[in-house]
């Protein structure tokens, strides 16, 4: 008894002792474990794509004759402004952390508003710059969590939220742009609260409290007496909304009394009457709204990943699409002083993050920015596949799936989303296109059960204990990939962020043999433990999804599914790549599943970023992790197949 006794309390203390990690030469913030030497030539030919950049709208001036993106040329995404199409980009901040977030005042053009990170931890506060002076001057406490930069359309006010209150709950600010260090708060409450739009005199506001993906609520906010009105109640969802230009109504973005999210207006002054269906013809998720200065209303639809266009005139309902540059992710924006133009945000498949204009009325779209993607020729980047493929209970998944071009069988990357509310869309990846261009490797990307964009019943079949039967999608997909005369199941390997870490490791352990290897970024290796460890104000938005682990019930299933209870199953090399300010899914989880799998005498190749968080930010750090990735990926899609599963491994149930 004595010898079992000291036996388990030296595998606690291996499971805790910290790992031998080394400094990365010439890079001081990334240590790393068991990594080999990197061959030159792989980062050579990487770099090209690397220095891919993007120019994220983030706000157009009220005349329409400007726009603020971030955009990187240095270590980070800095904020710059644009003032003519494909005029030089002016760079307005020069810090060492990127800028999430920014906006115009209206009438105040020597002044922006910006969020800013600092080393990955997701506590951005919120900035005034002074383009006379340079200078930026914080505006909140410096150690809270804050978001949701909303103006009015007068530029008198700003709004944001923040958890300064008890570090937990985010409440809405409020603030005079003539006082903007002096906020009060608008909305003080339990749970997650966020500003989404002034009404036009800047009087009353919107606001949402968001609980889950599937649960989230709208409320009217009278700025003066702090009267809040509750709008659309009931079960399901709001997403975006925004006020009508006369401030009578409100247009708002539901799934109540529906699968699909759809735009429907508000009649504010009967707001518990039943609202009224603005686009019943659009059978896709609408995903954002925006309200003109004529009460013109745009809004996109996610379908099938691709956001499509749609206009509705003020004054006769009449609702038109409206053609956007290119097959992709949108993002809009309205001039405050403008209702002919839009201001457009385009992310493609072959192409990164770009500003436009369309005209609304004729449809003439404008380019603003032109994005380098390394001295490559577009022209040699792919175009995904749109597929589907049954899995159980008679559902069927989608996916994008990029291939090679020539023939042969390919061996295939299986890139899991995170979320795991999240949704492959059509979007540039560098890396991606380097796989498929540069090592002939397909990359496929599903959207398993419990994705976005395909309704609240998609969505919600992986919620709580229900993960268990939704993980069957992993299973699925390589019976598909096997199906293919193009894909080379034996050479497969699972890649993912985040939840997408999650399940690689789901698909390691739970089934184990279907893939070569793993790169697990950022992942949940036990779903107790995250949830034990994850950041305060995001704990119970994550309980709603995953379920309440304080419960033995939910608990069992968790740890049922939890890969670090079967890290003994892992029998393929695995590339773990975390921040260590992680505030979504800690250290702790990458550490303790490297620590296992080593102690199991496996191959673990571990990246660890100092100065990073939930994904990597700064290029110098992101560029090592993909050439490790490359490298990583190189060996393990050549050579034999992938070991047969060990004795008396389960899978899920």
């Amino acid at each position: 008894m004595h010898a079992l006794l000291l036996a388990l309390v030296a595998a606690a203390g291996a499971a805790t002792a910290p790992l031998d990690l080394a400094p990365v030469p010439g890079l001081p913030n990334l240590l790393q474990l068991g990594v080999p030497e990197v061959p030159p030539e792989v980062s050579a030919r990487l770099e090209q794509y690397e220095n891919a950049r993007a120019a994220v709208l983030r706000d157009v001036s009220a005349d329409g004759r400007a726009m603020l993106v971030t955009t990187r040329f240095g270590s980070t995404a800095q904020l710059h402004l644009v003032a003519a199409p494909l005029g030089t980009r002016e760079q307005l901040t020069f810090g060492d952390e990127p800028v999430s977030d920014a906006a115009f005042l209206p009438g105040r053009p020597d002044s922006l508003l910006y969020l800013q990170d600092e080393g990955g931890g997701e506590f951005f506060q919120l900035y005034r710059l002074d383009r006379r002076t340079g200078r930026s001057e914080l505006l909140t406490d410096g150690r809270s969590r804050h978001g949701d930069l909303v103006v009015s359309p007068d530029g008198r006010r700003f709004a944001y939220s923040g958890t300064g209150r008890n570090g937990k709950d985010a409440d809405v600010y409020v603030a005079e742009t003539d006082r903007p260090a002096a906020a009060r708060r608008a909305v003080e409450a339990e749970g997650s609260w966020s500003p989404l739009d002034f009404s036009r005199d800047g009087r009353r506001l919107l606001v949402r409290r968001y609980r889950a993906a599937s649960d989230a609520d709208l409320e009217l906010v009278d700025l003066a007496t702090g009267a809040r009105t509750p709008l659309l109640a009931g079960k399901g969802s709001v997403g975006g909304a925004a006020f009508s230009a006369d401030g009578r109504h409100v247009y708002a973005i539901t799934d109540r009394g529906a699968d699909h999210a759809a735009l429907v207006r508000v009649d504010l002054a009967h707001p518990a009457a039943p609202p009224r269906p603005v686009a019943p013809g659009v059978a896709w998720d609408v995903e954002q709204v925006v309200v003109a200065r004529d009460g013109t209303v745009a809004f996109t639809a996610n379908a099938d990943g691709v956001s499509l266009l749609h206009a509705v005139d003020p004054r006769t309902g009449r609702l038109r699409g409206v053609p956007l540059p290119g097959r992709g992710v949108a993002t809009l924006r309205f001039p405050p002083g403008r209702s002919d133009l839009l201001a457009v945000g385009l992310v493609s498949a072959t192409s990164p993050w770009d500003a436009w204009t369309v005209e609304l009325r004729g449809g003439k779209a404008v380019r603003w920015t032109r994005s380098e993607v390394g001295g490559l020729d577009p022209a040699g980047f792919v175009e995904p596949e749109l597929v589907r493929y049954p899995t159980t209970g008679g559902a069927e998944v989608p996916a994008f799936l990029y291939r090679p071009r020539g023939g042969g069988r390919a061996p295939v990357v299986v890139n899991w989303h995170g979320g795991p509310e999240g949704q492959h869309r059509p979007a540039f990846s560098p890396m991606v296109q380097f796989l498929v261009a540069e090592l002939g490797v397909a990359v496929l990307q599903p959207n398993v059960r419990g994705s976005a964009g395909y309704g609240k019943d998609w969505l919600a079949l992986d919620d709580g204990v229900r993960r268990e039967e939704a993980l069957k999608d992993v299973p699925a997909t390589f019976q598909f990939i096997a199906s293919r005369p193009d894909l080379d199941a034996a050479r497969a390997v699972v890649w993912g962020g985040s939840y997408g870490g999650y399940m690689v490791l789901a698909t390691l352990t739970l089934f184990p043999g279907l893939a070569r290897a793993g790169v697990d970024v950022v992942g949940i290796s036990s779903l107790p433990s995250f949830l034990e460890s994850t950041q305060a104000y995001r704990r119970d938005l994550r309980r709603a999804e995953y379920g309440d682990e304080r419960v033995p019930e939910v608990r069992a299933v968790q740890e049922r599914i939890s890969p670090l209870g079967r890290a003994g199953a892992i029998r393929v090399p695995l590339l773990v790549v975390q921040g260590a300010n992680d505030p979504r899914v800690p250290r702790s989880e990458a550490e303790q599943i490297v620590r296992a799998v080593r102690a199991n005498g496996q191959e673990v190749w571990y990246v660890l970023a100092l100065d990073e968080g939930h994904g990597f930010k700064k290029k110098e750090n992101r560029d090592h992790a993909d050439a490790v990735t490359v490298a990583f990926l190189q060996r393990m899609l050549a050579g034999a197949p992938p070991a047969a599963p060990p004795r008396g491994a389960a899978s899920a149930r």
